[in-house]
């Protein structure tokens, strides 16, 4: 039987040069939607179809399990077979598999277990523990961060640097660590790469046996490879020299786990006599996105320059809105989307709202739901269902309402305070049989101390560190009747150390405590309204039922979570100073770099359009804070952008709070139509009302203009904010507010 041809006649030229390049190494820097998936694929099935390599002598690597069942799935159906023997895989898979076949050499059984995130956590705390360390002074978290970036640069234990006393103890920290892990018969994910390099550096027959065996190495994502990944390439293609990498500088953003884009520029450096080839051919965006994404990322440095080009067509310029505040921004998102739908312009699963952190999905999330709009969350869970937001509002329903079997033992040792399950659960016995809620006993406890009739129902330490918790309760319910929300909200996490327990040095920890923080945002809002009133409405909106994934609804989303995905039409939120870029990358340079390439990635994940939306000024608990536009939006040239919102002069901190409302250049749109130019006020059209007016409403009394639109009709929208009700959104012409 003849071999089959594989079919290139679908590949643009520079596709067709991947797929069929000679042997060597070869480097293909691939712009987003250019194809990259399609080019590994077919390298594979050009490798066994039209070069005769036999499929158990390739090893191809990529960073995701999907990923890798993707390329499985399509190399079969182009070959029209399976492919026995192909090892196609995550790359800690691929060292999972090359440890537990040669156990033998290393200091593990084949049998090995593999230690998750949470895992590796508390083994941190135990070694901590066993030294007889603070964990204060030496967080789980940040210790744990130190020995993973330690392993992902290939340095073990015993090479560990110590040049000052707090690096000496994390390398004790670190020994310990590695002997629970050894005593464990365990690894963690980064022993996974570390041990497979150091297998191979240390054991030059087993190298040669798998480096004679691989005659291609090929790589996804090559941009993303740390320093033990870029090694242990190294190491398996030493023999055959044939290593294939397909990766994308420009979309480098996991430089917090550890990737490093330079690797790019090692590889060019390492083997000088390289093969690159550039795919610039963008299948899924319109040129005017292109254009900007280029412009944008341009500004980097350390990068091959790529002149991405589309087919397409120039494509709708980029909507650049500028709302008054950050309810404004999620007001416009979701009227803008909400209109899209009704007009059957795109299904809902085309549409994406992409932010830069978690927290920045509570105004956006709800603003959906009192529109009665779905929408999937992915990335995260729903804000008000992250462990460490539910953590505080646990906290704050138990100061409501002691007895509440939920939110008591889901606080009761967060953070740790000594009260196991056993004592937990002699609580609840005891409480039973006072016939007391299990809060109520702790109340008791907690003011009576050692005369509480129930204090002899525990045994040991058990009723003081319940008897510590109820008087903190006993102190936060009286609060609670004497103090504002807000006081009684940063008592809490005061009292409990909270912000400590969550280890904000971390990049997980600083996410969490900002998210804590956004939930605090709100709690301000509710400061003359009170505890009841505000777990009420908290109740409310977390309470909507989950979207299924395959819905047609927007997705909700963070810039990191959006890699890899497309949309027809993208909204990239809070374009300002502080938060994209992020307010951590200000004075260091890679981290800014690094920002930059994240809003590229963002701005390259649409189709047809993209809307740019900021906010003036942002609330920050009870009170507003101006904002300054985005240093990434002066990169991206006017040609290519339509103003929506707030007039172009508003972009210039004004000399006053107060800023008039009216347009003064015909190319921003009005924010209810992106589609309809809005003339400059005329005598008879005039705005009546603008931003930071005061107003007074017959039934809700004095309230503070922070939003307005014009409609298509002449009349105004305002958004309103009342000290009686809160928000309200008004038409101007029915409203009949007097001006203060």
């Amino acid at each position: 039987m003849s071999r089959m041809t594989v079919d290139l006649s679908k590949l643009n030229p520079q596709q067709r040069a991947a797929v069929t390049a000679g042997l060597g190494q070869v480097l293909v820097l691939a712009g987003p939607g250019s194809g990259k998936t399609r080019v590994l694929t077919q390298r594979i099935a050009y490798l066994i179809e039209a070069l005769g390599a036999r499929p158990y002598t390739i090893l191809a690597v990529t960073f995701t399990n999907k990923a890798a069942r993707e390329m499985t799935g399509r190399v079969e159906t182009l070959l029209g077979r399976s492919v026995e023997g192909l090892w196609l895989g995550t790359f800690h898979a691929v060292c999972a598999r090359l440890l537990r076949r040669e156990a033998e050499r290393l200091p593990f059984e084949s049998n090995f277990v593999i230690m998750d995130a949470d895992d590796q956590e508390t083994l941190t705390k135990r070694a901590i523990r066993d030294l007889n360390l603070d964990e204060k002074l030496y967080k789980p978290a940040s210790i744990h961060a130190a020995i993973s970036a330690a392993k992902n640069d290939l340095i073990p234990v015993e090479d560990f640097p110590a040049k000052t006393y707090r690096e000496e103890v994390i390398r004790r920290i670190y020994q310990r660590y590695e002997a629970l892990l050894r005593a464990s018969n365990a690894v963690d994910f980064d022993d996974l790469l570390l041990w497979a390099v150091r297998l191979l550096t240390d054991h030059p027959d087993v190298r040669e046996r798998y480096a004679r065996r691989f005659e291609h190495v090929l790589v996804d994502e090559f941009q993303d490879t740390n320093r033990a990944q870029y090694e242990l390439l190294k190491l398996l293609s030493s023999y055959h020299q044939n290593l294939f990498v397909v990766g994308d500088e420009d979309q480098s953003i996991y430089r917090w786990r550890g990737a490093d884009y330079r690797n790019v520029l090692r590889f060019e450096s390492d083997f000088p006599g390289c093969q690159k080839i550039l795919l610039e051919q963008n299948y899924r965006s319109t040129q005017t996105v292109l254009d900007a994404a280029r412009a944008v990322i341009d500004q980097n440095r350390n990068r091959t320059p790529k002149h991405l080009f589309s087919e397409r067509g120039r494509g709708a310029r980029l909507i650049l809105h500028q709302a008054a505040d950050d309810y404004g921004e999620a007001a416009f998102v979701v009227d803008t989307i909400q209109q899209m739908l009704h007009n059957n312009e795109v299904q809902g699963r085309e549409i994406a709202v992409m932010y830069r952190t978690n927290a920045m999905s509570r105004l956006i999330e709800e603003a959906f739901l009192r529109a009665g709009l779905p929408y999937r969350l992915v990335g995260a869970q729903r804000f008000y269902g992250r462990r460490e937001v539910k953590d505080v509002i646990a906290y704050l329903r138990l100061v409501q309402n002691p007895n509440d079997e939920v939110s008591l033992p889901r606080v009761l040792n967060v953070p740790p305070r000594g009260i196991g399950d056993k004592t937990l659960v002699a609580l609840q016995l005891a409480a039973r049989q006072a016939g007391l809620g299990a809060g109520e006993l702790l109340l008791s406890l907690g003011r009576d101390g050692d005369a509480s009739p129930h204090w002899k129902a525990f045994s040991g330490r058990g009723a003081p560190l319940l008897a510590d918790f109820g008087a903190l309760l006993l102190g936060w319910r009286k609060l609670a009747q004497e103090a504002p929300l807000p006081t009684l909200f940063d008592t809490i996490l005061a009292q409990t150390g909270y912000r400590a327990y969550l280890d904000d040095t971390t990049e997980e920890g600083q996410e969490r405590w900002e998210n804590v923080q956004e939930l605090r945002r709100l709690a301000y809002e509710y400061a003359d309204k009170g505890l009841v009133e505000f777990l009420e409405n908290l109740a409310l909106v977390s309470d909507q039922d989950t979207i299924p994934e395959q819905a047609d609804a927007p997705t909700l989303l963070t810039l990191h979570a959006a890699k890899g995905l497309e949309f027809g039409r993208v909204f990239i939120l809070g374009l300002d100073e502080g938060l994209l870029p992020h307010s951590r990358s200000r004075d260091d340079p890679e981290e800014m770099a690094e920002e930059r390439r994240l809003f590229y990635v963002g701005l390259t994940r649409a189709k047809n359009l993209v809307y740019l939306v900021r906010a003036e000024r942002r609330s920050t608990y009870g009170s507003y804070e101006f904002s300054e536009p985005s240093r990434f939006l002066e990169d991206i040239p006017e040609e290519l952008l339509q103003y929506s919102g707030l007039r172009r002069a508003a972009w210039e901190r004004p000399p006053s709070s107060t800023r008039p409302h009216e347009r003064t250049d015909t190319r921003w749109e009005s924010s209810s139509s992106a589609r309809t130019p809005v003339a400059p006020p005329t005598a008879t059209n005039a705005a009546r009302y603008h931003v930071n007016q005061k107003v007074r409403h017959s039934t809700w009394g004095e309230g503070l203009i922070v939003a307005t639109r014009r409609t298509e009709d002449g009349d105004e929208t305002l958004d309103v904010f009342f000290e009686s009700v809160g928000f309200k959104r008004l038409m101007a012409s029915l409203a009949k507010l007097e001006v203060l």
